[in-house]
């Protein structure tokens, strides 16, 4: 069978996990009430423009789905756990790891498979043409639109401004405080940094991932990243995400990735438009707001929990980032 929507794709995996809907309220819970220990999918909808759909599972068993989907949409959101391979039409197999994502799909065919016991947790907002096309550029016409983006590619990076949104929504959803009109805002915000960042006239990141480009280091020598390089990359990328409470050094991820130390530090600027540290302390400080947003943990917990030994360095580095304290901002929120 050949799956010709995302709604139609979503339905599959669904089936495939046993997953039963029960309604929560604004939205709706997925469990196999059998087997609760194999995690759960929550998902929100304004059917038709948008979804957000948070999930934290377990495979069960082996299965692939055939898609061929006619549909324009863009996805994008935060992987923070779990593997998939995929190969699209007329392409060299592909796999997908944890890492913050974006793509603009359209006529998307081909294959992606999954293995029992494979662990996933992420979050994911789907915007459709008809929301940027009846809602969004009506109003505001220099807004983002398909043809911003190279179709069905997948881009490793978001800003860490829209990072940060999505792990405020996922916090609020956790617990039980995100209603549709918040949603529905929060997207709007999550396009309207986008389109900030695409219609740069410089230093636009989307169109970096697919321009390797040269790398100048000091006034007379450069190099051009390879396609290894870039996958080298894109793999400490990977880590660095997984393992952003206590990353590695650089020295220790040059080794992992078989990268040098001075063209992997370039390099990922060059990639991602941010240093090493600079993306490190983007995923810390997405995780703290979250807490500051969803819990009562104290600061010195929270510092705690994203990687600071002292309370102190913490609320100085939340400062700069955000621009109020820590308890500012739990306040604000």
């Amino acid at each position: 069978m050949t799956i010709t929507s995302s709604k139609a794709f979503r339905e599959e995996v669904l089936y495939q996990l046993s997953f039963q809907p029960s309604s929560q309220g604004h939205c709706t819970l997925y469990q196999n009430v059998s087997a609760p220990e194999s995690g759960y999918f929550l998902f929100y909808s304004r059917p038709g423009y948008y979804e957000l759909g948070i999930a934290d599972y377990t495979i069960p068993k082996d299965f692939q789905i055939q898609f061929d989907n006619p549909e324009s949409l863009l996805r994008f959101g935060t992987v923070y756990k779990g593997s998939t391979k995929f190969q699209l039409k007329n392409q060299q197999v592909s796999s997908f790891t944890p890492s913050s994502f974006f793509v603009a799909e359209k006529n998307l065919k081909g294959k992606q498979a999954w293995h029992q016991g494979q662990h996933f947790h992420g979050t994911e907002i789907t915007v459709h043409k008809a929301f940027l096309d009846e809602i969004v550029s009506v109003t505001f016409p220099d807004s983002l639109s398909l043809s911003d983006f190279k179709q069905n590619h997948t881009y490793r990076y978001l800003p860490h401004t829209v990072i940060s949104v999505i792990h405020q929504l996922n916090s609020l959803s956790v617990s039980g405080r995100l209603s549709p009109l918040f949603l529905e805002s929060k997207i709007l915000e999550c396009l309207a940094l986008l389109t900030e960042e695409v219609k740069k006239p410089k230093d636009n990141m989307f169109q970096h991932q697919l321009d390797f480009g040269l790398i100048q280091i000091g006034k007379n020598r450069s190099f051009r990243l390879t396609v290894s390089d870039i996958q080298a990359i894109q793999k400490a990328h990977d880590i660095l995400t997984e393992q952003a409470v206590h990353p590695p050094t650089i020295e220790e991820l040059s080794k992992k990735v078989f990268l040098n130390q001075q063209k992997l530090k370039a390099g990922f600027a060059k990639h991602y438009h941010m240093t090493i540290g600079e993306y490190t302390s983007s995923l810390r400080m997405a995780m703290a707001a979250g807490l500051l947003s969803a819990t009562d943990l104290s600061v010195s917990q929270i510092a705690k929990r994203t990687g600071y030994r002292y309370s102190g360095n913490f609320s100085k580095k939340f400062k700069s980032y955000y621009g109020v304290s820590p308890l500012k901002y739990r306040r604000s929120q």
